[in-house]
């Protein structure tokens, strides 16, 4: 974590806040803790459920789910009603921005029947899933197939339509690219009702190029089908301690996973998985990662770590293990390493349990980690939430490969949060211009990491009190985000909107492009039914009158500027 050096601000003076946040450990070992394993419970349940019915009966109930849609969204009168938005309770979202657009008067149709997996299609090496089908959910299916999504999102939570109209990256997007890179068709129901498949070369090839990232507001996605890849039964992984100031972490990151000669699609040189974490200014472990088979697992000589039981350290501190006794190789089972960072939620765990990662711990209650996100922002209060907002940092910075060391000298001169996680990923150049595009031009520079068809990114996942907050100094932490802003428009970089922004529309359009997001808006009616993108992501409270009046702009023309 940050180190607590002497102040360097003025000392912030602490309040009732300061005094919920350090105890709230209490309630969460009490209520929290309970409640969620009671709820993963009664979750794994419904999906084990599911799973005894057959292909067919699952269709069955999918399709009248989505007649259920279309009537309720025919029903609407939009003289009377206000936008259309899901049922969930804003709550239930793992994301951390507000979910404060539904607190305008909305039109709610419920989506939550829709958590099935449609079926496993072994020959074309496709999955069928409906939108809440979540990533632990999907592996219990797959992995004793030796299938897998081509990316799995590391937190059982997440959902299917959640990293497909969001954002969803995971250690092999280095070779598949962000979660809706390797979608290959969706179902979408459009404003009027209708039911269309979108694929990237049938008739509705725009919608389909629109619907990463626009967060739900082009349509309501029903269904998807989704790329399979074959795995084995563990994953032989390497872990690399590299020592050296934030630039040299950074360049020994990237020879990782990207070879310098440029064969960056050459198997025998780039891995099946990719991770890094940066645990001061001057140390970082990088690991890398192969499918391996049983028989390899278990020859003689060999470590085999089951990571998933409740009693192990967590995964980022036994990482962090290498820079003591260098670098060592050990054989993970596939589907525990998929969810490594589930039950210490990445390092999160800390903060919201501080001895959360000691053995009696996690001996004696590790078994009902992690506590369910949803229930930790339910039980939160409005005072607790702000404070987390102004005190406490979760970002994701998605940065072209070259650039990141100038990202991690950023973090920590503006920020100094540590552990730092790098995720590389492909950002493809596509027959059209979507919302997140690589720089013009990148395939004539001949990067590390890039290729003619695709640039290399890298997420550097920022997730912790910064270190002024921990050394209990002023911080302004809506500063710091629009500083950051600020820095990923000049680098022609990307924020998942997930996270908490300060971004206004114009700077937001500048981030991201929104012609062809515009041009799908109103070629299928979505402009005067569902809100727009910005306004959902927008920080704050929106009134009624806001959303239609910037729904009227939008009618008329996008607001976007030129880069």
């Amino acid at each position: 974590m940050a180190d607590l050096q002497a102040p360097l601000r003025p000392m912030r003076k602490k309040g009732l806040v300061d005094f919920l946040v350090q105890f709230r450990w209490i309630f969460v070992i009490f209520v929290v803790l309970p409640f969620s394993s009671l709820y993963y419970f009664l979750i794994y349940l419904g999906d084990v459920r599911s799973e005894m019915k057959s292909y067919k009966q699952r269709q069955k109930e999918h399709d009248e789910n989505v007649l259920k849609v279309v009537k309720r969204l025919r029903q609407r009168d939009p003289k009377k009603d206000g936008l259309v938005c899901t049922a969930r309770k804003p709550w239930i979202a793992v994301g951390m921005r507000n979910v404060d657009y539904k607190r305008a008067r909305h039109y709610e149709v419920d989506l939550s029947a829709f958590r099935n997996i449609l079926g496993i299609d072994k020959e074309r090496m496709v999955a069928r899933v409906e939108p809440l089908v979540n990533m632990g959910q999907i592996t219990r299916v797959t992995v004793p197939m030796n299938l897998s999504l081509a990316v799995v999102a590391e937190l059982d939570d997440l959902t299917v339509g959640g990293l497909i109209n969001g954002y969803g990256i995971e250690g092999s997007s280095h070779i598949y690219g962000l979660f809706s890179d390797t979608v290959v068709a969706y179902e979408i129901v459009l404003a009027d009702g209708r039911v269309v498949r979108a694929t990237k070369d049938n008739e509705h090839s725009d919608l389909f190029y629109a619907i990463p990232w626009s967060q739900g507001t082009l349509g309501f996605l029903v269904a998807a089908e989704i790329k399979l890849i074959p795995i084995k039964e563990y994953m032989r992984l390497t872990y690399t301690p590299v020592v050296g100031n934030l630039k040299e972490l950074a360049q020994g990151y990237m020879d990782s996973f990207a070879p310098r000669d440029g064969d960056q699609d050459n198997c025998a040189k780039v891995p099946d998985f990719v991770e890094g974490m940066v645990y001061s200014p001057t140390e970082g472990v990088f690991m890398t990662g192969r499918y391996a088979s049983k028989q390899e697992a278990k020859m003689k000589g060999n470590k085999i770590n089951n990571v998933g039981w409740w009693f192990k350290p967590w995964f980022y501190q036994h990482a962090q293990t290498a820079l003591k006794k260098g670098e060592f190789v050990e054989y993970i089972p596939t589907r525990e390493y998929y969810h490594r960072h589930t039950r210490c939620l990445y390092w999160e765990g800390k903060l919201i349990l501080p001895f959360g990662d000691q053995f009696w711990f996690r001996f004696l209650l590790g078994w009902l980690m992690p506590p369910k996100v949803s229930l930790l922002k339910a039980t939160q209060g409005e005072a607790i939430r702000n404070y987390y907002h102004d005190m406490h940092v979760i970002q994701d910075m998605l940065v072209p490969l070259y650039k990141v060391g100038d990202a991690l000298e950023w973090v920590d001169r503006e920020m100094e949060i540590y552990p730092i996680w790098l995720c590389p990923h492909r950002l493809f150049k596509l027959p059209v211009k979507t919302m997140v595009y690589p720089e013009p031009g990148f395939e004539h520079h001949h990067r590390q990491g890039d290729t003619h068809y695709a640039q290399m990114f890298t997420d550097v996942g920022v997730y912790y009190a910064p270190g002024p907050v921990l050394r209990g100094e002023v911080f302004d932490g809506a500063e710091a985000v629009r500083k950051l802003e600020k820095w990923l428009i000049e680098n022609h970089s990307f924020q998942p909107q997930y996270a908490v922004s300060e971004l206004n529309e114009k700077d937001f359009w500048k981030m991201f492009d929104a012609d062809l997001y515009e041009h799908v808006r109103k070629k299928y009616g979505a402009v005067g039914t569902f809100m727009s993108v910005y306004y959902k992501s927008k920080k704050g409270r929106k009134t009624e009158k806001e959303v239609q009046e910037a729904e009227q702009a939008h009618l008329e023309t996008a607001y976007a500027e030129a880069d």
